[in-house]
């Protein structure tokens, strides 16, 4: 067998369409287009949502809420729940907290909140602590720390930069009447109208 005697399965090689060769053909007068228009011009495309020109279901459809795409969602865990959980300084993690299933599921981090009495020692690592949370673990000898960057925290309160003083400046004596200098009376320009010879 030779390269020049290699031929494409029958049926799998068809030609193609030829259109606008007359009204015998099948294919003329309009070629496949339809009538006359936009449709019937070449490089149109039909948008993905276009209905014929009736408003479109995506714009008929109503709109309610908003979701926010830069919203981050925290578990919840009160400091109650750990002096139920853990002996007297455990050390507790998120990782810790997900496999006791107190918590399901730490989506961007667990924040510690304040519900409940708290006696026990305990070192609590979470990305979140509210104000009272952190004063009860803190108040009953154990340690709060904070799992979330540099970046994240909240930056702390910058003093105000001093206030420069201006030197004040030294006052000139004002000029009266008698002090200032006669100005020297100066000469007027003599006018167009004067140099030229009268009518």
């Amino acid at each position: 067998m030779k390269l020049s005697d290699l031929r494409p399965t029958p049926g799998s090689v068809r030609k193609p369409k030829r259109v606008g060769r007359g009204n015998a053909s099948g294919h003329g007068t309009y070629s496949t287009r339809g009538g006359k228009g936009q449709t019937a011009r070449s490089g149109y495309r039909m948008p993905p949502a276009f209905e014929g020109g009736q408003t479109p279901l995506w714009k008929r459809v109503p709109k309610r809420g908003f979701k926010n795409p830069t919203r981050k969602s925290y578990a919840f865990v009160n400091v109650g729940q750990l002096n139920e959980h853990f002996a007297d300084g455990a050390e507790i993690s998120p990782k810790i907290l997900e496999e006791r299933g107190i918590i399901k599921r730490f989506l961007h981090g667990v924040k510690v909140l304040g519900d409940g009495p708290l006696s026990k020692r305990l070192i609590v690592k979470a990305h979140k602590f509210s104000k009272s949370a952190r004063e009860k673990i803190i108040a009953a000898g154990g340690q709060a720390i904070s799992l979330l960057p540099e970046a994240e925290k909240e930056p702390a309160e910058q003093a105000p930069p001093p206030t420069v003083q201006a030197e004040p400046r030294e006052s000139k004596p004002a000029q009266t009447k008698k002090n200032q200098e006669p100005k020297a009376a100066q000469p007027k320009a003599a006018k167009k109208s004067d140099k030229k010879p009268g009518k």
